[in-house]
């Protein structure tokens, strides 16, 4: 009896060893497990988003989309009242229409200076030639004074020629200057046309911006809004989400990051739709968190709480994953996700 119990001890001990080895086993698969393949279900889905604002304000005189309601590139989203800026563009044209005009009369003009002050000038070279002519008419006959070739009579009219004519050369001179100086030109004109232009490509793309189209495929979020509201330039109506790029932002633990690097591949999934697994790819590893535990403010950080205040827990820090090929049904944003890393980089498993 005493070796039967002996025995059964014996083998009790060798069963407890056997799990206990089985359990150590087991612990270090698990560990080589979480190591080669960290899996977090503290994750969501993601996808970036604008908010569309309108450049121009006014009156919302069409809304072409409703909430939550998906769209294409280049879809109408909503129409801003464009009789303003139809008639800003109007005036523009007209005004360039008139300055045109105005630039031809003004250019006859200055072509009529421009003949007047080369008769002017014409006029000058005709006086000159006459006031030398006047004075070398002077200098032969004061030499012949004395004589009786020529009387003194005949030699004064020839001064009073020559003075009258260097007079003449004179006023026809400035005359010439003024015709000169008279010449406006269009410059200043040329020059208010150019911004009259810039005023009319302004007042265009007004009217282009009057018109908001979806800038890529997405889907309508928060919209609050109806036709008749005034929409104000530089604040949003609405936001639009693209569905061409989705994300799964997965929070992993500061011990795991080590083993996740950007290109690796992985599978995730969101909890709304289980059953449908995704491939995706690290896109990139954050580094920087907002601290829980003190530490200096570092405003813009995200924020990842822990759950666990009495215990020193790992910080959590996230990592977006970039999903290969998503289906719009299943993802949302903000949708809760689950991540697992694989140990194969992207390139290996395509």
């Amino acid at each position: 009896m005493p070796e039967e119990t002996e025995n059964q001890s014996r083998v009790g001990r060798t069963i407890a060893l056997l799990l206990i080895l089985v359990a150590l086993c087991l612990a270090v698969f698990v560990t080589w497990r979480i190591d080669a393949a960290p899996r977090t279900d503290d994750a969501y889905a993601y996808a970036d988003t604008i908010s569309v604002t309108p450049e121009v304000s006014g009156q919302i005189v069409e809304l072409a989309v409703r909430d939550n309601q998906a769209v294409k590139r280049g879809d109408l989203l909503f129409k801003i009242d464009p009789r303003p800026f139809e008639a800003s563009l109007a005036k523009a044209q007209a005004t360039l229409t008139s300055l045109d005009r105005e630039i031809e009369l003004t250019q006859r003009s200055v072509n009529a200076q421009k003949l007047g002050a080369a008769a002017a000038t014409a006029s000058v070279e005709r006086a000159r030639a006459a006031a030398e002519q006047a004075a070398d008419t002077l200098r032969r006959m004061e030499p012949l004074l004395g004589s009786e070739y020529v009387a003194a009579e005949q030699v004064d009219q020839a001064r009073t020629a020559q003075r009258s004519a260097k007079a003449q050369l004179s006023a026809a001179v400035l005359d010439a200057q003024r015709a000169t100086a008279g010449i406006s030109g269009v410059d200043a004109l040329v020059a208010k046309r150019e911004v009259v232009k810039a005023e009319i490509a302004l007042a265009e793309l007004n009217l282009e911006y009057a018109t908001v189209r979806a800038p890529f495929d997405g889907i309508v979020i928060n919209l609050k809004t109806t036709a008749g509201q005034f929409a104000a330039a530089g604040h949003p109506v609405f936001t639009l989400a693209n569905t061409t790029r989705w994300y799964v932002v997965a929070n992993f633990r500061e011990t795991e990051l080590a083993h996740i690097k950007p290109g690796q591949s992985t599978q995730v999934y969101v909890l709304g739709q289980a059953d449908k697994r995704f491939r995706g790819v690290v896109d990139s590893v954050g580094f920087g968190v907002f601290p829980d535990d003190g530490g200096a403010d570092a405003a813009g950080l995200p924020h990842v709480p822990r759950s666990i205040n009495w215990v020193r827990v790992a910080q959590r820090f996230p990592v977006r994953i970039l999903v290969n090929a998503p289906d719009p049904t299943v993802f949302r944003i903000g949708a809760s996700a689950v991540a697992i890393v694989t140990s194969d980089t992207a390139s290996s498993s395509h």
